[in-house]
């Protein structure tokens, strides 16, 4: 018996792929019938890999042609997968801050590994070198920006930008500085919820007047939170650099605030990694190092991690009597704790002009469950 075709995709048009609304020719599962005399030959094109879904279909064909075309027909059946892509959901758009060229996000895994220290020498070093630069302290329940940069008892100022108000950041060392501490007490704790911070900063980021930046450095609080998800959401971040200390500790916590920037639904490159705390040197024995929490632990890390070390900056005294004045110790001239910041500032400025001719600009981080350089011209 020669079959037809035609009265096999009727009989196709009977039966459904489990889970799906549509018949099999209809929703285009059917990517083609081939005849031969009895024997037919049914190619289907699945959106799933499941084995109990694919032998479920197998079994309906046959099935389907043999009740409504021939009975003794030698059914063939053959299934491919091609799953579809997933649609993105909740997605945020990461609105673009005029004036501000790029954003990079200063992060760590673990309290206490002096992330706020990288990110104030940081920015002064920018300064130093020509750039211009902002920070917003977006430690909102630990910000020390305002200490770091003596100016613990400025308040920003209200300004009329296009008939609309702003905040006008505080200026310091050459730095444009905007932080939750200049809205509170000193001796306040902030007793947020996620929301509310949320809101907090989403006000410092678009509500301030920071005119024309080459930088703006974003202080993330430690870890993996609530708050870097909202400033990722709110902006589109150029990249991330994550300082440790070498100790297992503190590295363990590190690998997890890599992995954050790289998971797929935040998608942000991350720059490198910065080794604090590298190793102690006591001023009067200024050519002696000693590896009090381990020796390389962050540089071997970022090689494991594939992604760039940017730089290691020694203990030494001297940078924690800096930050507590309030002049960050970037700002000291000839000395080997200030070359060590301008070679990691190099380091960031470097790999932000690679990752700009390499990379397409983030405009948006995705949120697909509950549970994306001017500057090298003037260096």
């Amino acid at each position: 018996m020669k079959l037809d075709k035609n009265e096999i995709k009727k009989a196709l048009s009977t039966i459904s792929v489990a889970g799906e609304g549509q018949n099999m020719v209809e929703s285009g599962a059917v990517q083609n019938i081939v005849t031969f005399g009895d024997e037919v030959i049914v190619d289907l094109k699945l959106a799933t890999p499941a084995l109990h879904i694919k032998k479920r279909a197998e079994v309906d064909v046959m099935k389907a042609i043999h009740q409504h075309v021939y009975e003794k027909a030698k059914v063939e059946v053959k299934v491919s997968v091609e799953a579809p892509q997933k649609k993105q959901v909740n997605e945020i758009k990461g609105k673009p801050i005029p004036g501000i060229q790029n954003i990079v996000a200063v992060a760590s895994g673990k309290g206490g590994v002096g992330k706020s220290t990288v990110t104030a020498n940081l920015a002064v070093s920018l300064s130093k070198l020509g750039f211009k630069v902002g920070l917003l302290d977006a430690d909102i329940y630990g910000p020390s920006g305002p200490i770091m940069f003596d100016v613990a008892n400025e308040k920003p100022l209200s300004v009329n930008v296009d008939g609309k108000s702003k905040m006008k950041p505080i200026e310091s060392y050459g730095v444009k500085i905007l932080s939750i501490g200049f809205f509170t007490k000193p001796d306040q704790a902030v007793i947020w919820r996620g929301p509310m911070a949320a809101k907090a900063l989403n006000q410092m980021i678009f509500d301030a007047d920071w005119g024309e930046l080459d930088f703006l450095l974003v202080d993330l609080p430690p870890g993996t939170g609530d708050i870097h998800l909202s400033i990722m959401q709110s902006m589109p971040i150029t990249g991330s650099v994550i300082v440790s200390t070498p100790q297992n500790v503190a590295l363990a916590d590190a690998k997890k605030g890599v992995a954050m920037f790289q998971q797929e639904s935040i998608n942000v490159p991350v720059l490198g990694m910065v080794e604090n705390m590298a190793y102690f040197t006591p001023e009067e024995l200024p050519n002696h190092k000693y590896y009090i929490f381990g020796e390389r632990g962050a540089e071997y890390l970022a090689k494991d991690l594939k992604i760039p070390f940017l730089g290691e900056i020694p203990l030494v005294q001297s940078i924690r009597e800096a930050g507590d004045v309030g002049r960050p110790a970037a700002l000291q001239e000839n000395t080997p704790l200030a070359e060590a910041f301008t070679e990691l500032t190099r380091n960031v400025v470097q790999q932000v002009v690679d990752r700009n001719e390499n990379i397409p600009p983030t405009e948006a981080i995705k949120i697909t469950t509950m549970a994306g350089c001017s500057a090298v011209n003037k260096k």
